[in-house]
């Protein structure tokens, strides 16, 4: 009876771009996520940036299409150095959310810290410590794994959702996977739940 109250999900993370865009889609049910696949989409041969656009815009559509995620999981806005750059990111953002809402999927934003901190416990970490712990937590086999980072990228922001999902807001205001781990007693030494998994990750890192 319990198993019927499970909730289930599909989680499209996109991590947006006018050159190459990151997507993945994670199921989930309870405290267990699996990949359904993740990978990059490069536009760069499209030619001008309006076309690139659309093809993504048209690309996250069929996928929805197909795979009917339950939640659109995106990076949200930036800050950049360069203003150009940080325009032609929000335009790619604003047409991955309108794929979503074109069908009707809701949408989450996660900051890239938000992102960083719940995979990694390091809101400054690298791309590369990212993947590396998604690797980790999902048991990604090294062959698997995608050249292109903006595919981690999006998987992560995928997996942040998916830990949002699961936080108990109650324990002591734990904020983070790592700090409820901290406060939480853990019930057996093999780490079970994604807390406990980044907690046993972050202190192999260490």
């Amino acid at each position: 009876m319990q198993d019927k109250l499970v909730k289930e999900h599909v989680i499209l993370g996109v991590d947006p771009g006018t050159i190459c865009m990151g997507y993945a889609l994670l199921h989930t049910s309870g405290q267990h996520a699996e990949i359904i696949t993740f990978d990059a989409l490069d536009v760069h041969k499209e030619g001008e940036q309006y076309a690139r656009l659309q093809k993504e815009f048209f690309f996250l559509q069929d996928l929805i299409d197909r795979y009917h995620p339950t939640c659109l999981a995106i990076e949200s806005q930036f800050v950049d150095k360069n203003p150009q750059t940080m325009i032609k990111i929000v335009h790619a953002q604003g047409v991955a959310i309108a794929a979503a809402l074109s069908r009707d999927v809701p949408v989450q934003e996660y900051s890239p810290m938000k992102v960083k901190m719940a995979i990694t416990g390091n809101g400054h970490a690298t791309k590369e410590q990212v993947a590396d712990m998604l690797q980790r937590f999902l048991h990604i086999l090294p062959e698997q794994m995608p050249k292109k980072l903006d595919a981690t990228d999006a998987l992560g922001i995928a997996y942040c959702h998916f830990l949002q999902l699961g936080l108990p807001v109650s324990e002591g205001g734990a904020k983070t996977w790592t700090a409820f781990a901290h406060k939480k007693e853990l019930a057996s030494d093999a780490p079970t739940t994604p807390n406990q998994k980044l907690l046993a990750a972050l202190q192999q890192k260490k």
